[in-house]
């Protein structure tokens, strides 16, 4: 799976914008969800201040979530089950004034 971190990356993810990533789905589960991804990538991509990055068990409010160039938002959010090779991207619509 190829995660794009495109959320203050600078500040969150040590400067690193691309991720290669294997994730597999918990021991207790058959297939990955985004809830999983997001619950991993909060716990070993995310170096400092999670709490730009999540509120709760999901993003943000604010932050842009693309699976394969398709928001998430069609494609079931949290529940949404991910694949081989699917590009997960976060971009962040909100800015310093």
């Amino acid at each position: 799976m190829r995660f794009i971190s495109a959320v203050n990356s600078e500040l969150l993810c040590e400067s690193i914008k691309v991720h290669n990533v294997n994730v597999d789905p918990p021991k207790e589960e058959e297939k990955l969800t985004m809830k999983y991804l997001l619950s991993w990538v909060r716990t070993n991509l995310i170096k400092e201040r999670p709490e730009m990055f999540m509120k709760a068990d999901t993003v943000r409010p604010g932050v842009l979530v693309l699976v394969n160039d398709c928001d998430w938002e069609l494609s079931g959010q949290l529940d949404m089950t991910l694949e081989d090779k699917d590009v997960v991207v976060f971009i962040s619509t909100l800015h310093g004034g």
